[in-house]
This record gives structure tokens, sequence and C-alpha cells, in this order.
């Protein structure tokens, strides 16, 4: 039989998450979750509690969320505080879009952008020898130096985009 059990506690240890849960009183259970996701629920949320065929065994199976706002087909992974607040977000959406914390900036392409920059400086290096030799003809003297661009320490590696 599946119950509603409010989570007062977890404790994580030897790579197993054990919760504290208010059920009927104070009980312990282990938690169930999906490959590949490692969270931990904040206190006071309503867990779906559940007894095993071993008596002395129970477990989580989920968590009610009053966070919701997934459209059909899209997923969001997010992280609150301890009072509930949103605090961090990756919401893959419906239309291809992946939103990282917010919708109101854009992030590049570091290889497209490392192109552009350089032809911006060999584009400007051209027009400095014209100046240079404008200036030389005219009697005058200009000393060029040239432009380069060098944009590998803002590389983010551990990013990465089609």
């Amino acid at each position: 039989m599946s119950t509603f059990a409010k989570i007062k506690d977890t404790v994580l240890s030897s790579f197993k998450r054990t919760l504290k849960v208010e059920q009927f009183g104070v009980k312990t259970a282990l938690e169930s979750s999906p490959f590949g996701i490692d969270s931990s629920p904040i206190k006071d949320m309503t867990a779906i509690y559940s007894n095993t065929s071993n008596d002395a065994e129970s477990v989580i199976l989920g968590y009610i969320n009053n966070n919701q706002i997934a459209e059909q087909g899209e997923t969001r992974l997010f992280s609150l505080d301890s009072s509930g607040v949103l605090k961090a977000f990756i919401h893959l959406k419906k239309d291809g879009v992946i939103e990282l914390n917010g919708d109101s900036n854009f992030m590049v392409k570091y290889n497209e952008l490392e192109s552009a920059l350089n032809t911006l400086a060999t584009n400007i290096n051209t027009e400095n020898t014209k100046i240079s030799v404008a200036i030389g003809a005219l009697g005058g003297s200009y000393v060029q130096t040239p432009i380069s661009i060098n944009i590998t320490p803002a590389k983010n590696t551990t990013i990465k985009t089609n």
C-alpha cells in the first residue's frame, strides 16, 4: 500500500540516501529514483511512501511536485533552496530550445565567434596597412601595430553544442 508522507530529513551514507519521513509516525525509507538522477528533497515535501514485500523495508517512490511548468513533451531539471525558492534550472523546451537559468540572454558558438573575430582582426590590419602607406606617402609616419585576438581563455570545454 502506498501513502503520502512528509519529508523531515535526508541522510546520505555509503552512497545511499535514507529519508526520514512522517507517515503515521516517524519512519525511514530508502529512495527510489530514475537512473542517472541524484537529487535530494527539501523538508516538508510530500513523498509517496510504499511498503515492499519485506516488512522491514520501505521505499519513497517519488514526490508531489508543486513547481510544474513543463508543457507536454518538455523536461525541466531544477533545484530549490531550503525555503522552496527556485535557484537553478535546465528547461528542455518542445521547440528545441534549452534554457539554462533563464531566457533573457544567448549563448554563442565558440568556433564561429573565434572565426568572426579573427576575420575582423585581419580586416582591421589590412586597413591599418593602407592607412600607414597613405600617411607615409604624405610625408608622415605611422607605425602599424598588428591586432591579434585570442579568445581561447574564454572557451568552455565542458559545455558543447552543435
